[in-house]
């Protein structure tokens, strides 16, 4: 059987890419770079500007199911936080117990439709309020990841310590980097997603 490896990439601005005058984000470049090593995949790029875990949870099944349904190798990654952690009326847009239930969902919805996972950090924006939140989301995900069993990219404060993301996202719009970032979270992200394609069904 031919193997049919299709990929959502699936979450908010960053995954989109949203920033980056390549128009490729972190999630074109990885497919870019495993594709030019020879291993053919479909990618859909399923990032949403503003979306909360809980916009995503609403549109994960729908979406993916309709992309990965007729694949031999249905894989997914998530990438989800930065806007639940955007302060609204002076509270978070989603509290943090339910972004953690709702990341907790969309892992068991993905393994009850036998799609692998792969999910990376929430990354750093210029507010340290607004970062430190999202540095507490980092901690809740990775303990979730790992009581699941599922690889996780901690890539929040490699990031929170890179000079060419915090200088792009400053004089940026204070939360998307430019090209360099992108390319600096697609490095952090590569060795994880290597060893996850690596690891065949």
């Amino acid at each position: 059987m031919t193997h049919d490896l299709r990929i959502c990439f699936v979450g908010d601005s960053y995954v989109a890419g949203v920033g980056d005058p390549r128009f490729l984000g972190w999630a074109g470049r990885l497919a870019a770079r495993t594709i030019a090593s020879g291993q053919p995949l479909t990618g859909y790029n399923l990032g949403v500007r503003r979306q909360t875990s809980r916009d995503v949870l609403d549109r994960f099944q729908d979406e993916c199911g309709r992309r990965l349904a007729p694949a031999t190798d249905p894989r997914v990654v998530l990438s989800i936080g930065v806007n639940d952690a955007t302060h609204e009326n002076g509270r978070p847009r989603v509290a943090p117990d339910e972004s953690s239930a709702n990341l907790t969902r969309l892992l068991d919805q993905a393994t009850g439709n036998g799609w692998s996972a792969l999910v990376v950090a929430p990354p750093p924006v210029a507010d340290l309020e607004h970062q430190a939140r999202t540095a507490r989301l980092d901690q809740d995900f990775a303990r979730i990841c790992h009581t699941a069993g599922i690889p996780y990219v901690p890539v929040h404060q490699p990031l929170a310590a890179d000079p060419t993301w915090i200088h792009e996202v400053r004089t940026g719009d204070g939360a998307h980097p430019a090209e360099a970032g992108y390319d600096a979270i697609a490095d952090l992200i590569a060795p994880h997603w290597d060893s996850w394609l690596a690891t065949r069904r």
